[in-house]
């Protein structure tokens, strides 16, 4: 800038002001002058000149701002946002010692006379200058009093995300603000996995010819999102270019960044022509809250725009709100600075005095002495304006950001929805959701339906093959087995076998063709790494890959994979032989603590049906020896029907049939096990799973190229010492055999797809345990690319119509090793699979019981404890507890028929004593008394 600044103010020369009307004196001036630097031969500038000049009068005309302090508004053209001229132009406005200046218009321009700001120390207020760039941190005298482009590339961003799309190309002018804004639509797409693949970069004057030949360009790229960020004067024409090339059509997608919003509200109703150009467009509009000064605003608009010099209609755009609002907090902050004593003063810049030129009149340019204190008032403005509440955040950035989504359509635009940082895409007015907690995931996002270029309210699926001739380079693995999978035909570049006839299909199945070619991958003399491969996709060097790869999770951090087509996961594969038989087979069908829970069930039932009938059934009474017998005899007899003691009471006989149901069901599950490991040839294995591997020391195979080497290692934690590569199924066979003894090895683990096609012709060999992992195959496909999730589709559409299973059938359904219907080992029935039953009877007899000492308690209170009181003799209650309880044991002991006989005979008794003749003695009474109790004892 140093070697600028004499060309610079050479210009100062023709007649640059020298101190201009400002005057340095302790009181509030009566004059306040204000530059402002836009192009007011545009449609843009003079709705910008209006609004401003309509700000100007209303402030000085109002009494309660600046008192009789009155602003001068100095107006200074910005020739076509040209920044050399800008500089000259910006210098006229600073020489009459302006305290601030409004503008200039583009980024450009505001990139270049900020420095002077900076120096000068004039705050520069600008509503049109959005670049992100223009920080406040680098230029501390830029002050935006508009919301900056990167809430606007933010909400494009989500705009893209909430459709699906992953990939947009963007079309801008090659400068300042064209550039960076770009970048940071950039970043902020990044942020939700999306990425902009083409830049298609305009030169700012560019003619129609250079945007054809730009536009041809991106017709030829893949993606079909497209986002043009650019100005009123390119962007019309960009898409007066793209309409001529075809590209408004069906299957595009265009997203204008904000010039389109504001052109369609300045110079509404476009022309016909001009809005056939931009049908289907979206493009955001800067939020303005529908407030009563709005609304007054509005009315006037008419009036204000009557008779201007274009003598055309002008629209109301967010630009002259914002511009009116910022003439307005600019007063507020004078005011606020006047108020606490502060005087306006400039003083000589000791920088420029070291500059010496002929005629350059450097005196005229003076600092700002209090633009420091000014700036700081200015973010300390908190008002209502035309535009909304206008305030500053921390970040000394406007409040509350937000746009709606407009979509062009026929003769005018629709609104589908709003967006705000606050609460991302919505339908709702965003100053509804203020007072709500933040709300930006994706899945809480809304928008109204779009009419799409084409006249089409079908998302448009925003990508297509590029039409450059390409083809996709698919990479296939070329190994050394397993043929069945993956091959390479002779003699010529195509292949065959299960993976391919899948993705032949799947490709089929899409609504578009897709351009590609098989380009083996690997020696054919070693298993190529599956992993290595896909992660030459993220080179770039293929496109794709086909073929029997494993989706891992180390795989899925590199590319995105289809819907598994084929499940398989990795499992053991070992040596078995015949398992010989012994003399206690008959005990294999159960395993030991169902022997033990079913024996303890045998006793504990018959003691609960011995409970339950003593008292009532003959054939359950008798010595104890005699009884216990009954017990044993009764219990395990009911195994086999066989049980010949009749149950009498109701609740023994609810329990044996409960309890026959359980044994009934034992019985038939003990034969069909014990019938089974008697007849079908049982085989055997050393190896039981996964786990007997990992506490063993015996080496294993894996097949060379494979992921389970890496799974065994980091996962499982095994010795990579103990892994042995092995390449072919003839030598994993023969690696097998010869065991660890003979350099061997004792077990191998591989894929379920590929054991099942190794074990087909190998009797020797089986499946030990179960799988560890759970994996498919896919096809791998770069990070987002939209191929894979149309193949995804392709492949689910095939597993329902039965596709997939036909083309199973045709390339690996096999005749199965006749001793695959052997078992490995016996499937001893457990616990776990009765202990329902068990629970059903336990509860029976617990109920059982439960009932039965109810019924005996109010027996024994009946027949026994009411006999003393019916006498008169109270010493009974007066026995010990251990008595009662042996009293007790003894009733229960007892059969019920010679207590029922009993009872009854001594009801008739104390009967027949009630009616004796009332002339006995006492002393008899007394003796017949003493007799019954001796009775009862």
């Amino acid at each position: 800038m140093s070697k600028v600044w004499p060309l610079v103010f050479m210009v100062l020369s023709i007649g640059c002001f020298s101190n201009g009307s400002g005057r340095q004196n302790s009181t509030v001036p009566d004059l306040v002058n204000i530059g402002a630097l836009f192009s007011y031969n545009t449609s843009v500038g003079r709705t910008i000149k209006v609004a401003l000049e309509a700000a100007f009068d209303d402030i000085n005309s109002d009494p309660n701002i600046l008192g009789r302090t009155k602003l001068n508004l100095s107006l200074q053209e910005d020739s076509k946002y040209r920044g050399f001229l800008s500089i000259a132009e910006v210098l006229q406005v600073m020489a009459s010692q302006t305290v601030a200046i409004i503008g200039p218009h583009s980024s450009v321009t505001a990139h270049v006379i900020t420095h002077i700001a900076n120096e000068l120390q004039v705050p520069l207020l600008s509503f049109s200058a959005l670049d992100p760039t223009l920080s406040s941190l680098q230029f501390p005298f830029f002050i935006r009093t508009c919301h900056s482009d990167l809430y606007q590339m933010t909400a494009i961003a989500d705009l893209v995300d909430y459709y699906g799309w992953k990939d947009v190309i963007a079309v801008f002018p090659d400068d300042d603000n064209g550039r960076n804004g770009i970048s940071t639509l950039g970043d902020k797409l990044a942020e939700r996995r999306c990425k902009i693949s083409y830049k298609a970069a305009l030169r700012p004057q560019a003619s129609m010819e250079e945007i054809s030949n730009v536009l041809v360009q991106v017709a030829l790229a893949e993606s079909r999102i497209i986002v043009v960020h650019g100005n009123t004067q390119l962007g019309p024409q960009v898409f007066t270019v793209a309409k001529n090339l075809g590209m408004m059509g069906t299957g595009y997608v265009w997203i204008a960044t904000s010039f389109l919003s504001a052109l369609l509200d300045i110079n509404y109703p476009l022309s016909p022509d001009s809005m056939d150009e931009i049908q289907g467009v979206l493009t955001p509009r800067i939020y303005t809250l529908n407030s009563e000064r709005r609304r007054s605003f509005v009315s006037r608009w008419k009036n204000l725009t009557r008779g201007n010099t274009a003598n055309v209609k002008l629209g109301l755009s967010f630009l002259p709100l914002y511009a009116y609002d910022t003439v307005y907090a600019l007063a507020h902050a004078l005011d606020a600075f006047f108020k606490e004593g502060n005087q306006i003063t400039f003083s000589t810049d000791s920088k420029l005095s070291n500059i010496h030129g002929n005629n350059l009149n450097l005196e005229a340019l003076k600092i700002f002495k209090e633009g420091n204190l000014l700036r700081r008032k200015i973010y300390e403005v908190n008002m209502t304006g035309v535009s909304g509440p206008f305030k500053y955040t921390s970040d000394r950035n406007l409040a509350n950001p937000a746009y709606e989504i407009i979509n062009v359509i026929g003769t005018g635009t629709r609104r589908i929805g709003y967006w705000s940082n606050h609460s991302g895409l919505s339908v709702v007015p965003p100053e509804t959701l203020y007072s709500k907690p933040v709300n930006l995931p994706r899945k809480n996002q809304q928008l109204f339906p779009v009419i799409w270029p084409g006249n089409t309210d079908e998302k448009p699926r925003g990508w297509v093959f590029p039409n450059n001739g390409r083809l996709l380079k698919i990479g296939v693995p070329r190994g050394v087995s397993y043929h069945e999978f993956v091959s390479q035909i002779k003699g010529t570049d195509m292949f065959e076998g299960f993976c391919i006839d899948v993705f032949l299909a799947a490709v089929n199945l899409l609504p578009y063709a897709v351009p590609y070619r098989f380009i083996s991958y690997g020696d054919g003399k070693n298993n190529p790494s599956m992993t290595e491969l896909v992660r030459l996709i993220t080179t770039g060097e293929f496109d794709g890959a086909v073929g029997d790869i494993a989706i891992t999770t180390e795989r899925t951090r590199m590319v995105d994979f289809t819907q598994p087509y084929i499940e398989s996961g990795l499992v053991v594969v070992a040596p078995i032989g015949q398992a010989e038989s012994n003399a206690l087979a008959f005990l294999a069908p159960f395993t030991p603590k169902m022997w033990f829970v079913t024996a303890s069930f045998f006793i504990l039932v018959g003691a609960v049906v011995w409970i339950l009938e003593h008292r009532v059934n003959d054939e359950f009474r008798g010595p104890p020896k005699k009884q216990v017998v009954t017990v044993l005899w009764f219990s395990f007899s009911t195994m086999f029907f066989s049980h010949r003691e009749n149950t009498v009471s109701t609740l023994g006989r609810v329990v044996l049939i409960i309890w026959l149901f359980v044994v009934l069901i034992i019985n038939s599950s003990y034969t069909a096990s014990l019938t089974s490991i008697l007849t079908v040839q049982q085989l055997y294995s050393p190896i039981k799973g996964i786990e007997s591997l990992v506490n063993s020391k015996v080496p294993i195979g894996y097949t060379q190229g494979s992921f389970a080497k890496n799974y065994l290692v980091q996962e499982i934690h095994i010795e990579e010492s103990r892994l042995v590569p092995l390449t072919t199924p003839e030598e994993i066979a023969k690696a097998l055999k010869n065991g660890p003894e003979n350099g061997g090895v004792a077990a191998y683990i591989d894929e379920r797809a590929y054991t099942d096609i190794f074990l087909s012709s190998r009797c020797d060999l089986s499946v030990v345990g179960q799988e560890f992992t759970r994996n498919g195959w896919g096809f791998a496909f770069p990070r987002d690319s939209p191929l894979a999730v149309d193949l995804s589709t392709a492949i689910l559409q095939m597993i329902d119509n039965g596709d997939l299973q036909r083309i199973h059938d045709k390339w690996l359904l096999s005749s199965a090793c006749l001793s695959q219907g052997s078992k490995l080992e016996v499937e001893r029935l457990q616990l776990k699979s009765f202990w329902g039953l068990y629970a059903i009877c336990g509860v029976a007899c617990l109920f059982a019981l439960f009932m039965y000492l109810i019924q005996i308690l109010r027996q024994y209170q009946k027949h026994y404890l009411e006999e003393p009181e019916s006498i008169g003799d109270q010493s009974i209650g007066s026995s010990s507890r251990s008595s009662r309880l042996k009293t007790f044991l003894s009733f229960a002991d007892e059969k019920e028929e010679t207590v029922k006989s009993r009872s009854k005979r001594r009801k008739m008794e104390r009967i027949s004593y009630r009616s004796s003749v009332g002339s006995s003695s006492n002393k008899e009474i007394a003796s017949r008394r003493s007799e019954y109790v001796n009775e009862l004892l």
